[in-house]
């Protein structure tokens, strides 16, 4: 089984979002993932990262937000943490009642967890927050 890992420290800048995606969708291709799947594993992780820069670290530069991406034949595995105050996802509103249907934010948590098998969250004592995405890939 080859099992091939990345991982990447950024500052919190919104330039940060397009390289570390750059960096996942270049192991993505390498694995051998359909276009359709890995359109949406880019869209988690985008997601995954703006968050971690704009609300958890606030766009604060001198903190950082690690990335680091594990691929296996049979699935690949992202974790995004920032060294935000931390979070609780399940306040988050839902984008699909009607009330926020037309709002322009606030579908983040919603994209990752629409186009990955697995999300979920960490809180550290310590700060900041981890976000931990799994996909199954095995025939993707």
């Amino acid at each position: 089984m080859t099992l091939e890992t990345t991982e990447l420290r950024l500052p919190s800048c919104v330039e940060a979002v397009d390289e570390a995606a750059s960096a996942v969708a270049g192991l993505v291709r390498r694995s051998g993932i359909s276009e359709e799947v890995a359109f949406g594993i880019d869209m988690a992780v985008r997601e995954a990262i703006t968050n971690a820069v704009v609300h958890g670290n606030k766009l604060d530069e001198t903190k950082v937000v690690e990335i680091d991406v594990r691929s296996s034949p049979d699935s690949l595995e992202i974790s995004v943490h920032d060294q935000g105050q931390g979070f609780n996802p399940e306040t988050d509103s839902d984008p699909t009642k009607e009330e926020n249907i037309l709002k322009t934010s606030g579908r983040g948590i919603f994209f990752m967890r629409t186009f990955m098998d697995e999300v979920d969250w960490s809180i550290h004592p310590g700060g900041g927050t981890t976000v931990r995405m799994f996909k199954r890939i095995a025939n993707s």
